[in-house]
């Protein structure tokens, strides 16, 4: 079949790159020629496992094809996907400005029947907005051709999208036309042969799903910091916590892990849009509220313990940082801890030098020549002449690593590790002084 996406940032390149796998003849459009540039010559301008390897054998197949020429890629494809960003507004609401933008310019030049899929995330009612503009356009062209609008949402995790869109959970689709559901039986059929994971429902509910799903997985992960801030204050091992309640199924293991915050390009602004919807339609969401400010306060733990340890007195120091993305296997710095806990380390007169396997180039772009920012060439780099180490991501690389020579590279042996990566009596054995989230030393224990 032929698809058209237009965008090509995470989620429009790793569905088109993805389905161009499968045999679907493809085409990404973005009004950004220079990305465009890159992707014809190869370059993939996100970093994510396996990406790379599919758009160049999609390409040089013949399925992948990228273009600036709105016109073209209308024209292209049955199905057209609407891939572009919903940054947050001012107000915290979804940036709708460029899915009706796209959304016009398929009513500008379509000529034939045409099913606009919504993949980006959006708020309810979007749907309404994205039929009303290609209508408009067509009213303008005094045609009436038909089309229909569907609530198509990704569920993608950075790191682990090429799995996720290959073997997903489940396909939510929102339509109330046959017409489509036929259409999008047909694209994902590669993807349900074991069994059907089709979900489908009406538009509103669909777009509803996306924020509810992504906004429940941030509630468990602030409950968990939530908790253990409380076992520190009450000298329990959230570890123990851990384990023992997610053993029980109706809670389970996934998304339990406490550490210094959540971050990306999901979790922050889609809590943020869900909770602007529910003020637009008068309803208090004090739960998520919860979440949110749960959140940003708690990307700020790291440096407190930092600046218990140093009696407050951080003018001078240098933290050697492990990790700077929101997560391992991206490069993505949106919202991410590592620079609630930089700013907080300048704003005290600290220095940093900070290495990440994968987001250095990305850290470079967002501080530039910030003062007190020294990017490593190596995690061991990042140790010589630090005062201390503080850990922000959990990368594999990180696990595992002598524990003799930090402890003899940095000028005092302590860790702050905001992902409790380590067990405390492993690196006590190595005379270390260890400090992490909900167990470890602590400033509430006279840690």
């Amino acid at each position: 079949m032929k698809i058209t996406i237009f965008g090509t940032g995470y989620v429009g390149l790793v569905t088109g790159a993805c389905l161009a796998d499968v045999g679907h003849h493809v085409l990404c459009m973005d009004v950004d020629q220079g990305k465009i540039d890159k992707l014809k010559n190869g370059h993939i301008p996100i970093y994510e496992p396996g990406l790379e390897s599919i758009v160049k054998h999609t390409v040089e197949a013949g399925r992948l094809a990228f273009t600036t020429d709105t016109k073209e890629a209308v024209a292209h494809g049955v199905l057209q996907f609407i891939a572009v960003g919903t940054p947050p507004d001012e107000d915290g609401s979804a940036d709708l400005q460029y899915v009706t933008a796209v959304a016009r310019a398929i009513g500008q030049y379509m000529d034939e029947y045409k099913v606009v899929v919504d993949k980006s995330t959006v708020p309810v009612g979007t749907g309404d907005r994205v039929k009303a503009a290609v209508r408009s356009e067509l009213d303008k062209r005094g045609l009436e051709l038909e089309f229909d609008v569907v609530s198509n949402p990704e569920f993608l995790k950075e790191g682990a999208a090429i799995t996720d869109f290959m073997k997903p959970d489940r396909i939510i689709v929102g339509t109330d036309s046959e017409r489509a559901k036929e259409v999008l039986h047909e694209v994902y059929y590669p993807f349900n042969r074991s069994h059907d994971r089709m979900i489908f429902m009406d538009i509103r509910s669909a777009e509803l799903t996306k924020y509810a799903a992504n906004s429940m997985l941030a509630t468990k992960i602030s409950f968990m910091n939530e908790i253990a801030n409380l076992a520190e204050r009450l000298g329990a091992d959230i570890e123990n916590v851990r384990r023992g309640i997610g053993s029980d199924p109706r809670i389970g293991y996934h998304f339990i892990y406490p550490g210094c915050g959540y971050g990306g390009s999901c979790f922050p602004k889609d809590v943020q849009a869900l909770t602007r919807t529910a003020r637009d339609c008068d309803y208090d969401s004090r739960l998520l509220n919860a979440v949110e400010a749960v959140n940003n306060a708690q990307k700020h733990v790291l440096f407190d313990k930092i600046s218990h340890y140093f009696n407050g007195n951080l003018k001078g120091k240098v933290v050697g940082i492990w990790g700077l993305a929101f997560k391992p296997n991206t490069d993505d710095m949106r919202e991410a801890s590592s620079r609630a806990l930089m700013q907080d380390l300048w704003n005290a007169g600290a220095s940093v030098q900070a290495f990440d396997p994968e987001a250095m180039e990305e850290t470079q772009r967002i501080f530039g020549d910030q003062p007190g920012l020294t990017l490593c060439g190596t995690k061991e780099q990042a140790l010589k002449g630090a005062d201390v180490l503080a850990i922000c991501t959990e990368w594999k690389e990180f696990r595992s690593p002598d524990f003799a020579a930090i402890a003899a590279t940095i000028k005092e042996p302590v860790v702050f590790d905001g992902r409790n990566l380590y067990e405390p009596d492993m690196l006590e054995r190595h005379g270390m002084i260890y400090y992490a989230i909900g167990r470890g030393r602590n400033q509430f224990h006279g840690g």
